[in-house]
């Protein structure tokens, strides 16, 4: 430590690794985000790497577009050249093992061919694509020619998607549902998608007193409700959600499980969003609750 007029060294021994901490250090799995990158910190690769570090994983990440954003909403967007992305998927990819890929926003065609392909070749064990076109601001975040690419080339290999009700209806070309019944119409069209399961959120549906979400196998479908909390201080929640659920895949929990964690674990982060003061808008979740480790 030092001041004005007495400088001095003091030497602080770091704690001795322990066996237990070795194994703990080296079971940590990799979580790849790709996304944008929110300036405001709430949502995108911020708050992915934020949820994949409070849920028990290693987080990297590789950046496809830079949005100028705060809890306010996003006054621009500039996808990072392809090349780039395209060098960022080869860095990490050759020289991390990872277990689990997060995919958000992708804005263009061409970078969701690149980064299709990119999974196809180095095939990671999971793959969460949460299907970013809209922000919680209400902002559109993927260019409408990019969505037919988004379910020809990337939905079909993963092994969860996690549309909400907005996004839901892109996709299948229905009208945004009003109830939990119209959700239940949206099943057989989600199902032609492609991925092994969808996970539809039910949050856009603010007068139900739940918050109401249904898990879609081939021949399943799981309801999971949580009470619904009141703030405004949901933003970055799907990014939040997604990324959990892949860090709980990589860690060894089966889909169901995973899913049910990742849920547990949002509700908790809103829960306690209001703890924070971030911004004049809409703030972000509480990545790192008290608890957070405990969700397991």
């Amino acid at each position: 430590m030092s001041n004005t007029t007495l400088t001095t060294v003091t030497s602080i021994a770091a704690a001795p690794i322990t066996v237990k901490d070795e194994a703990r250090i080296s079971s940590m799995p990799i979580v790849l985000t790709i996304a944008g990158s929110d300036s405001g910190g709430g949502a995108g690769i911020q708050a992915d790497i934020k949820a994949i570090s409070a849920t028990g994983c290693y987080a990297c990440s590789v950046i496809t577009a830079i949005t100028a954003q705060n809890t306010l909403g996003v006054s621009a967007i500039f996808p990072v050249p392809l090349e780039y992305v395209e060098k960022q998927l080869d860095a990490v990819f050759s020289d991390l093992n990872i277990v689990a890929v997060k995919v958000g926003m992708l804005a263009e065609s061409d970078i969701i061919k690149l980064v299709a392909a990119k999974i196809k070749q180095y095939q990671p064990a999971f793959l969460v694509v949460d299907p970013v076109m809209i922000a919680t601001s209400g902002d559109l975040l993927l260019q409408t020619s990019a969505i037919n690419t988004l379910k020809s080339e990337l939905l079909p290999l993963a092994d969860i998607i996690t549309p909400n009700l907005p996004e839901s209806a892109a996709l299948i070309g229905s009208e945004v549902p009003n109830n939990a019944a119209d959700m239940l119409k949206m099943v057989a069209g989600l199902r032609q998608l492609g991925a092994t399961a969808i996970l539809l959120k039910g949050g856009h549906l603010e007068q139900d007193e739940s918050s109401n979400d249904l898990l879609i196998f081939d021949e399943q479908i799981h309801h999971l409700t949580a009470k619904r909390i009141h703030t405004r201080n949901t933003h970055g929640t799907g990014c939040t959600l997604s990324s959990a659920i892949a860090s709980y895949l990589a860690q060894g929990h089966d889909l169901l499980r995973a899913v049910q964690l990742g849920k547990q674990y949002i509700c908790q982060a809103i829960a306690h969003a209001d703890e924070l003061v971030i911004g004049k808008g809409r703030g972000p979740v509480n990545h790192f609750f008290s608890g957070h480790a405990d969700v397991r």
